[in-house]
């Protein structure tokens, strides 16, 4: 079996389906007529030398700190809560 070679210019446009246009890597794979798995491998690297996720990972991303931020907050007015409760109670108790 002969192993393909692709351009780089290829391998970029192949990229940009998936971080420009919102393609999923299936799509794009069987739109260009490639593997999968040869995408994806393509995307991990790109994404290792960028550091870049497409813009709605980013919105995504943001807003599920948000939500663990609100509740992180959340958690420590319990904790907060709970540690005057606890001294409360061992004084009442002496």
């Amino acid at each position: 079996m002969v192993r393909r070679q692709f351009t780089a210019e290829f391998r970029r446009s192949a990229i940009s389906l998936v971080v420009d246009q919102n393609y999923t890597p299936s799509d794009a794979a069987k739109s260009l007529g490639i593997g999968q798995s040869t995408l994806e491998y393509w995307l991990k690297g790109h994404r290792q030398r960028n550091g870049s996720v497409n813009a709605s990972e980013e919105k995504d991303l943001r807003k599920r700190v948000a939500e663990l931020e609100k509740e992180n907050q959340r958690l420590k007015l319990e904790r907060e809560i709970l540690k005057k409760a606890a001294a409360f109670f061992a004084k009442e108790q002496s």
